[in-house]
């Protein structure tokens, strides 16, 4: 029906054109944008102009606009329009400290989603996460590690979040120097920095919450500093307002927020678009309830800059024009801006016009493609302690003495995190080591928060769509474990390897579940559920060996893990769909572990500030003044590294580091800036990393950039952010920790 609707819209538009013989300027891609804006929208009726300004715009067929949808997902992967490359959760990626390979993969995602656009189009079942619009990434600041959507982030930092989303929108918009299509004259996608602003859970308040009293300090230094770099440094084209209020107005109906701050202080052209809903938030009751009925919030987010509403309140448009609450003049302020992103993305143009069109669809899921995720989520892990046991040996005598156990070492879809595609083949932690390793014992032994499984075995392999051998794993039925159990079971091994952690079943975007440290999508304690600690504890008292592989998208309370009961442990988020190689890859010594934390595990509950409480006192690593059980930057070798002294000069940091173990490595230096003057200020902040891989004996000098707005600090007597003149501490070293940072001093004029 859709393909049919398009086929009629286009011969309505030949037939418009045959009838007057000429192309309409809005018409002629050869026109400058802003004419074909204009003449386009002196042609559209109120009520065509509403459709527009809703996520889901239906054709046009009078005037030949084909149907086209803003929300698409592309949050580490093409998501929910099928096959795709699931590449692993963003707080893994940030872990890598990579901003290359953050890039790369993002031309990746962007192929990919031209590719699948394309073919939408051309078979008329263009919808819903099938167009252009793609709403990632997500710059919000992970200050709770309780928060469930923390995993779509890139960690604690602002500068961090900051320089790791302006690769993901060069990624995606085509700005890339990886991109090898660069030239064309349309934009490759839109990006979306979201959700503005000071947005970070809890989950269940979200549509009522209201920040306020919150310091300019927290709110210049921390929450908007990202935003303000996409905006300005990205040219990133949407930006999507939070559900919250922020000092009593809903985001998406704040002045002060989308006109003061974002387009006449930041400058920003692109489109304001809603989170899904929150318009609706406006009036309903035991929500905002800032407006009286919808046709009064439609007006209150359009005045205010919201130009594209997710949810349907927008309908009530022509009745607020009609009762005077909104002027058709402010309303074509919106439609300017969409029609001009449209244009700007080609989709008013035939394919042929369009480089981005010509991208195939072989690029989906491809061997290149599925490699780049394998390199990521090798690097995205975090070797959080080692014994000495890491690396395992994979020789066949080795591998009868090692056992694989865990609710998460044969689970697919842990792998995929959130907002995910299907990719072809998903190698699971079991799969990946069995690969490297022959065949080892399983056993699931407990679910992620009790001792009762679907009990799982190996069935044998066959044969996956991207041409790979999967494991086949059979359902043996419910099964209760007692401790007992759990020992006799592997009670020749010497070594087990325990996959667990938590799972995005139960921290995500408002999940409807509630388990023991878990309440609609947070969590209420970060402690390793209790049945896994129990079960490592008994293991180690058994005199086992024990490796910890914790999956999840936030830190996790390790404390008897770190000091009794395990003898290595990695930290391997949500891998995506290599992750299970990837796994495999570190644990036997093919992969050198080089991930770095981009959040501080605190060491228990106790050292976490109310979650609803956003001032920045306390949290994080830049405010956090106790001692943590890994900070912030911290992750561990199967090398060992050796700094020189640290230099800065003429805008540089220079250092010298080499590699003293045996084994080739790549280090992370991390560079962090102090005003010592500003006591109320952050104890530290990072200003610049850079990766440098090393072989076994050998020596490169180091150089991280550091120019004068590196040094940009919150100045209380002017309520700016400026460099202020005075003395500052440069910190350079392994880690956030003061143990691991060398210090220089400068004055700055």
């Amino acid at each position: 029906m859709r393909r049919k609707k398009l086929t009629l819209c286009c011969l309505t538009l030949a037939a418009s054109l045959t009838a007057t013989g000429q192309t309409l300027p809005y018409q002629d891609a050869q026109r400058p944008v802003d004419e074909r804006v204009e003449d386009l929208l002196g042609r559209l009726t109120i009520e065509e102009k509403t459709k527009l300004m809703m996520n889901g715009s239906p054709a046009i067929e009078r005037l030949g606009i084909p149907a086209w949808n803003w929300w698409s997902e592309a949050l580490h992967g093409v998501g929910r329009n099928g096959l795709a490359t699931v590449f692993p959760s963003c707080i893994g990626m940030a872990c890598s400290f990579d901003n290359e390979l953050i890039e790369r993969i993002y031309v990746a995602v962007s192929d990919e989603a031209r590719a699948k656009n394309t073919k939408a189009r051309r078979e008329g079942k263009v919808g819903k996460y099938s167009c252009l619009s793609f709403w990632t990434p997500n710059i919000n600041i992970f200050r709770d590690p309780r928060w469930g959507r923390g995993q779509e982030t890139y960690g604690e930092d602002p500068f961090m979040n900051a320089e790791m989303g302006l690769r993901v929108v060069r990624g995606l918009q085509g700005q890339s120097a990886f991109d090898v299509r660069r030239s064309d004259k349309y934009l490759k996608l839109h990006a979306c920095a979201k959700h503005f602003a000071v947005h970070s859970g809890p989950e269940k308040l979200r549509h009522s919450f209201n920040v306020e009293d919150l310091p300019q300090r927290d709110l210049w230094e921390t929450y908007l500093p990202a935003f303000k770099a996409l905006v300005q440094q990205g040219g990133v084209q949407q930006v999507m307002c939070a559900y919250q209020r922020f000092e009593g107005d809903p985001c998406c109906g704040s002045d002060r927020l989308l006109q003061q701050i974002l387009r006449r202080d930041w400058g920003f052209r692109g489109l304001v678009v809603s989170d899904c809903g929150a318009i609706n938030d406006f009036y309903q009751p035991h929500r905002h309830e800032v407006s009286a009925d919808s046709a009064a919030a439609t007006a209150k987010a359009i005045l205010s800059g919201t130009d594209v509403e997710c949810g349907s309140t927008y309908k009530s448009l022509p009745q607020a024009i009609a009762r005077g609450d909104i002027s058709e003049q402010d309303v074509d302020t919106s439609v300017r801006r969409l029609l001009r992103g449209r244009f700007e993305l080609g989709d008013f143009d035939s394919d042929d016009q369009v480089g981005w069109a010509q991208i195939p669809m072989s690029v989906v899921s491809s061997a290149e493609h599925r490699q780049i995720a394998r390199q990521m989520a090798r690097e995205q892990m975090v070797l959080l302690k080692n014994n000495g046991v890491l690396p395992l040996d994979n020789s066949t005598s080795a591998s009868s003495r090692l056992m694989v156990m865990g609710p998460n070492a044969a689970d697919s879809t842990m792998l995929w995190g959130i907002y995910f595609g299907k990719p072809a083949h998903t190698v699971t932690p079991l799969e990946g080591i069995q690969a490297k390793a022959g065949p080892v014992k399983y056993l699931t032994a407990c679910s992620i928060t009790d001792m009762t499984v679907k009990e799982m075995a190996v069935g044998g392999q066959a044969e996956a769509a991207d041409g790979s051998t999967t494991l086949q794993m059979k359902e043996m039925g419910e099964k209760t474990y007692t401790i007992d159990e759990i020992l006799e079971a592997c009670r020749e091994a010497e070594t087990v390897v325990f996959v667990g952690g938590i799972s995005p079943n139960l921290e995500k975007e408002q999940a409807r579940v509630t388990a023991p440290g878990f309440d609609g999508g947070d969590r209420t304690s970060i402690e390793l559920p209790q049945v896994q600690r129990d079960i490592l504890k008994a293991l180690h008292a058994d005199g086992k060996k024990v490796v910890l592989v914790c999956c999840s998208g936030s830190a996790v309370g390790l404390a008897q893990e770190q000091e009794e009961t395990c003898d290595a442990i990695i930290e391997a988020w949500y891998a995506g769909e290599q992750g299970g190689h990837a796994l495999a890859d570190v644990l036997f010594g093919d992969y050198n572990p080089s991930g770095k934390l981009a959040v501080t595990f605190y060491r228990d509950d106790t050292q976490l500030p109310p979650f609803d409480d956003y001032r920045m006192e306390g949290r994080t690593y830049r405010y956090f003044r106790g001692k943590p059980l890994y900070p912030f930057g911290y992750g561990l070798s199967y090398t060992t590294f050796e700094y020189g002294k640290a230099r800065l000069a003429n805008g540089k940091v220079t250092v010298s580091v080499k590699n003293t173990g045996r084994r080739k490595g790549t280090e992370i230096v991390q560079v962090y800036v102090r005003r010592p003057a500003d006591t109320e200020g952050p104890v530290k902040s990072l200003r610049g990393y850079a990766r440098v891989t090393l072989e076994p004996g050998e020596q490169q000098q180091v150089e991280i950039s550091m120019p004068r707005e590196r040094f940009e600090v919150w100045d209380s007597e002017t309520n700016t952010m400026r460099v202020v003149p005075g003395k500052y501490d440069v910190m350079v070293g392994a880690s956030s920790a003061n143990a691991d940072l060398q210090t220089l001093h400068v004055n700055l004029n």
